[in-house]
């Protein structure tokens, strides 16, 4: 596949959607749900619906080493409790890899860790990229009050490693404190 098309034909700014992705993954707060904080806070969110609370546009490409996956993620203005929406977080199956997060719109974090325990957030807000190093964890938090739109490439046989993360958690939070994202010690998982 050879790309040669203006970005604004690709990708919607104010949605994030993708003009014609080959893959479209929603992931709602039931299947998160073990990664919030606050278990009432998910009860009651849940009772009152499966909110969804991140998606991502994918096109596909072979899963080899040389070959680029891209896609679009969005993650949804929200909070479960004081915690903003986040996405579910990965580790890549080969840990060699890297990532690399153009963000789009919105404002958010980028919570990273490894596996011995160093751990870094990053700012995310338009026009900025964020470099996820080989190795990390990674997840992306909505701090904002509108989507949390990236642009994402990665090796095309990097694969995802949800399972560490849902076992471990990470090992930092970011919630709302005061009205402002503040970054604290992972006491539940």
């Amino acid at each position: 596949m050879f790309l040669k098309t203006p970005l604004s034909e690709i990708i919607n700014r104010e949605t994030g959607e993708m003009a014609t992705p080959d893959n479209v993954y929603e992931r709602p707060l039931s299947a998160m749900a073990d990664m919030y904080e606050d278990a009432e806070a998910v009860k009651a969110a849940l009772d009152g619906g499966d909110p969804v609370i991140y998606k991502v546009y994918e096109k596909t490409v072979p899963q080899l080493a040389g070959e680029l996956q891209w896609c679009m993620s969005v993650t949804l203005p929200g909070k479960i409790g004081r915690e903003y929406y986040m996405t579910k977080g990965h580790f890549h199956e080969v840990r060699n890899t890297a990532e690399i997060y153009l963000c789009v719109r919105g404002q958010g974090y980028m919570l990273m860790e490894t596996e011995e325990g160093e751990t870094s957030a990053v700012e995310m807000r338009p026009d900025t990229a964020v470099y996820v190093p080989a190795a990390w964890a990674h997840r992306s938090i909505n701090t904002g009050d509108e989507p949390l739109i990236s642009f994402c490439v990665y090796p095309g046989d990097a694969g995802h490693d949800y399972g560490s993360i849902e076992t471990a958690g990470f090992k930092k939070r970011i919630v709302e404190i005061d009205g402002r994202p503040t970054i604290i010690d992972n006491t539940v998982k």
